[in-house]
């Protein structure tokens, strides 16, 4: 260690603010954040990356048991005297009242009827608030020739706001008149298929994609999955996503048979099923057949595209 950065790492560890020091006491001992993961593994402590990047930043602060443990963990790793940063802390903050993370709608505010997602979300007993938000998520939908919808297409990024989170749940509603039995479910990265729910009579889908270890709080998945359609009896005329909490940026891309091109295209937002959208806008065609939307800082919502055939 440089005499200067011994210098700075005393300053900073008696007048903090912890995150300071931490980074500085980091730096001093030439350690990646993934070395400390790897040292307070090995004393049986387990801390994310991205839980130390966050505390390091000041972005977050160790609050729960656990996470101060860590931090006394973390003193005899970077060869700390003992406390040093423990006492950065002060006290607990105290805890606020109802579950951490962003404002969520239930379901059934997204889609209709709400009696019948409440009853198919009520056989998996999945809790109204599911621990995930959505950092980004590209979909990508294709219209076959028959003007129906084939096949839907995600990836989806995805950070945990608590500790604990193994699954993700992913709504489908197919066209009106479809075979909702006859829809598969594709887990093809990071995820693999778990218990899949379908109500017939309103053409709706529950499923889990499970993840393959549990996420702590700011640990981040990317998954890949997706829908195989089953034929409807009406041509399809618009493809929505609800987002019963907020999300950083969303994209979402409709392709069309070259034999089955609309004549109109245009997306929209609007607050629940039913409702006068609030915002629209024409969209045109592309040279590879294709329509998209891109909207960032998502609030909950449905956004959506939709087409007319003449």
């Amino acid at each position: 260690m440089q005499r200067g950065d011994q210098s700075d790492l005393t300053t900073a560890l008696r007048t903090g603010p912890f995150h300071l020091a931490l980074r500085t006491a980091i730096t001093a001992r030439g350690l990646t954040l993934h070395r400390v993961r790897r040292h307070l593994a090995l004393r049986g402590v387990h801390v994310g990356v991205t839980s130390l990047s966050y505390w390091q930043q000041g972005r977050r602060r160790p609050e729960r048991a656990e996470s101060l443990r860590a931090v006394a963990a973390l003193e005899e790793v970077l060869e700390l005297p003992e406390h040093s940063l423990t006492r950065l802390l002060g006290p607990r903050r105290a805890t606020p009242a109802g579950p951490a993370g962003p404002p969520v709608l239930p379901y059934r505010d997204l889609i209709t009827p709400a009696t019948a997602v409440d009853d198919l979300l009520a056989t998996i007993a999945s809790p109204r608030d599911t621990g995930l938000h959505t950092i980004a998520h590209i979909e990508r939908v294709r219209i076959g020739a028959d003007r129906r919808m084939l096949r839907r297409d995600s990836q989806h990024a995805l950070r945990a706001h608590r500790d604990g989170i193994d699954r993700y749940l992913a709504i489908y509603q197919g066209d009106p008149g479809g075979d909702i039995t006859r829809v598969d479910v594709r887990a093809e990265e990071n995820c693999r298929p778990g218990r899949v729910r379908r109500d017939q009579a309103h053409d709706l889908l529950v499923a889990e994609l499970l993840l393959d270890h549990r996420l702590r709080a700011g640990d981040t998945r990317l998954l890949g999955y997706g829908f195989d359609d089953a034929p409807s009896p009406a041509p399809s005329r618009e493809y929505v996503r609800g987002f019963n909490s907020g999300a950083g940026q969303y994209v979402l891309q409709v392709t069309f048979h070259p034999a089955a091109l609309p004549v109109r295209c245009h997306r929209f937002a609007l607050h629940s099923p039913g409702e006068k959208p609030y915002e629209s806008e024409e969209l045109t065609l592309d040279g590879h057949r294709c329509v998209h939307l891109v909207a960032s800082a998502v609030r909950p919502c449905l956004l959506g595209i939709g087409w007319d055939w003449e």
